[in-house]
């Protein structure tokens, strides 16, 4: 049912956000450990992510560094056939990933949100401001 979904609010700086890179965690796998050198600067730099996100974002690499790792043994060497259960497999960590993705603004419409989400605009010194919101002169 589609029309329970709603729409999603658009994404906020956090309020205390990170400003060093922590390192990648021991227990990932090369190719979570290459995503989360890939990804990490950037949310960084953008202030949209706290200590608190920190195991949202190891799930997001370990998803995609799951989906890359699964490429490589989707393939039977010998034949060229694709193994179903690897497929499937790699499928559900390609669909989490994204769905982390944009939980922290990594796709294109998520960014925008982002974005557009920056400080509320002061219109304390705007004449053509109407209604409730206009300053008492």
């Amino acid at each position: 049912m589609t029309h329970l979904r709603g729409v999603k609010p658009a994404a906020q700086p956090a309020a205390d956000p990170l400003k060093k890179a922590p390192a990648a965690p021991k227990h990932f796998s090369e190719y979570a450990r290459a995503e989360w050198k890939r990804i990490i600067p950037d949310v960084i730099a953008r202030g949209i992510v706290t200590k608190a996100d920190l195991g949202g974002i190891e799930e997001l690499c370990m998803a995609r560094g799951l989906a890359r790792e699964l490429e490589t043994k989707l393939r039977d060497p010998a034949t060229g056939d694709i193994d179903l259960k690897i497929a499937r497999a790699q499928d559900k960590a390609v669909q989490t990933a994204r769905q982390l993705a944009a939980e922290f603004g990594l796709s294109p419409v998520s960014r925008s949100r982002v974005a557009s989400a920056g400080p509320a605009d002061d219109d304390d010194d705007n004449p053509l401001v109407i209604g409730r919101n206009r300053p008492v002169v």
